[in-house]
């Protein structure tokens, strides 16, 4: 080594040892920080935030899902989608723009099983925001020439975990799990220094929301989760079971044994939809819509011939089931 390379390292050095410590500070730093709990409730459903951060962050969490409700909440009469269905005149902004396209996308690779104009169907049966009775036959088929009414309860949700996870990355934080009314976005580990743990709900009728058990429990970290089912919003007619998931195609509940859904993808957005799509399709169809995309992860359970429960699942979620 000349001299000229010894000066240079000299010079070098310094700045090492400033980078080095600032290092150790973060991290000591952010393995001493308190997590944060943030709860609240939005689109008609509850939000539970846990983040690891020194500054509470709930007022720019709050203003970040009012935003949201603004464009696409049915249960508020200025949303934009609430306004665009009474037929009025309004911009469309680019978060609804980024919603909106990614609605369309998921229909069209699921040929057309998730559909966010199927709103006035799920009315007609008495599951939507507006009850009403249920449908004639010819009611059905009317209804499904009418498609121009928006609802994005199916993917709304899922977006508005993506986008609080989009905030807490901006501030930094490295550790995180948001979940709005079940649709999760996990990042690093949780406060008792291990994988995000999120349990997925045993089905069985529960209009009351009641039941605790569990199915399976799933390590989730930096990913996102979504489950749908039928075994909660549902009723019964003339000894006949009728759950809330429409077929868009033929405008009937569906009659199948796929009973939950369960997806995981890289945005929540997407797995909201899928999950949603996929309690459409039944079992079968949806392994075929997911052969054509590898880069997502399902979870169902399903009811056998005998009316008992069995599960399927994605090859590579094996190594995250935790029990």
């Amino acid at each position: 080594m000349n001299n000229k390379q010894k000066k240079r390292l000299l010079w070098q050095l310094p700045f090492l040892a400033v980078l080095i410590i600032g290092t150790i500070l973060i991290i000591s730093q952010q393995r001493s920080a308190p997590y944060q709990q943030n709860k609240g409730f939005i689109f008609g459903t509850i939000y539970n935030i846990s983040y690891q951060s020194e500054k509470d962050l709930i007022d720019e969490i709050e203003a970040a899902l009012q935003k949201i409700d603004l464009e696409f909440s049915m249960f508020n009469e200025q949303s934009t989608v609430a306004r665009l269905n009474r037929g009025e005149k309004v911009k469309r902004s680019p978060m609804f723009e980024e919603v909106y396209r990614l609605a369309q996308t998921i229909h069209q690779e699921t040929n057309g099983a998730f559909d966010i104009t199927v709103a006035p169907l799920v009315n007609a049966w008495g599951f939507g925001f507006k009850h009403e009775s249920m449908p004639t036959s010819h009611q059905v088929d009317s209804l499904l020439k009418v498609r121009d009414q928006l609802d994005f309860a199916a993917i709304a949700k899922g977006y508005a975990s993506d986008v609080i996870a989009r905030l807490l990355r901006d501030h930094q934080v490295q550790n995180f799990m948001v979940d709005i009314g079940g649709e999760i976005v996990t990042q690093g580990i949780s406060e008792k220094r291990v994988p995000w743990k999120i349990g997925v709900t045993k089905p069985m009728d529960d209009s009351l929301s009641v039941s605790t058990e569990l199915q399976t429990v799933l390590n989730v970290t930096d990913i996102a989760m979504a489950t749908s089912g039928n075994y909660r919003n549902f009723y019964y007619k003339g000894g006949k079971k009728y759950a809330h998931t429409i077929d868009p195609k033929t405008g009937y509940p569906v009659q199948h044994s796929l009973l939950s859904a369960t997806v995981l993808a890289k945005d929540c957005a997407s797995a909201d939809a899928y999950a949603t799509a996929f309690m459409v399709l039944g079992v079968d169809r949806a392994k075929k819509v997911l052969e054509r995309h590898p880069e997502l992860m399902a979870y169902f359970i399903y009811a056998t011939d005998q009316g008992e429960n069995a599960v399927w699942f994605s090859p590579s979620l094996k190594e995250k089931i935790a029990q």
